[in-house]
């Protein structure tokens, strides 16, 4: 599958002093790119909510932080589908710049009511996450 790219920009708020991105930002980056390939598939998450009283949420991620970002640095987050089950998708995801991978994730997510229990995806929805990434 042909991963769905978020490309960012590495600001100064997002260092510390000595201009390297603060290790929590990497989770920003990536939380970005995933809205941006959600929407990428047509699919608008707060339509979603108010129409069937679901939300996605961050079950787990496993990182690796590879090699430091900079200020001033142009990134790519490339997001790909990994696994996608009745509850949950599984996202590997990775950051790079000019092709070098920075940071890698695996994150799964789980779908919930807006009461916080789990819940299924629905059929047409877990089709639309399944098809090609645009």
């Amino acid at each position: 599958m042909t991963p769905h790219r978020f490309a960012t920009r590495v600001y100064y708020e997002d260092t510390d002093l000595a201009g390297i991105v603060y290790y929590a930002n990497y989770l920003k980056f990536i939380e970005r790119a995933r809205t941006e390939w959600v929407a990428s598939l047509g699919i608008d998450q707060m339509a979603l909510r108010a129409a069937e009283g679901i939300v996605f949420a961050v079950r787990r991620v496993e990182a690796d932080f590879l090699r430091p970002a900079r200020f001033g640095d142009d990134l790519v987050v490339e997001t790909t589908l990994q696994g996608l089950t009745g509850a949950r998708l599984v996202l590997e995801q990775v950051v790079l710049r000019s092709g070098e991978r920075l940071f890698v994730s695996t994150v799964t997510l789980v779908c919930l009511t807006d009461a916080g229990h789990a819940a299924r995806i629905p059929a047409a929805l877990r089709a639309r996450l399944a098809g090609p990434v645009h």
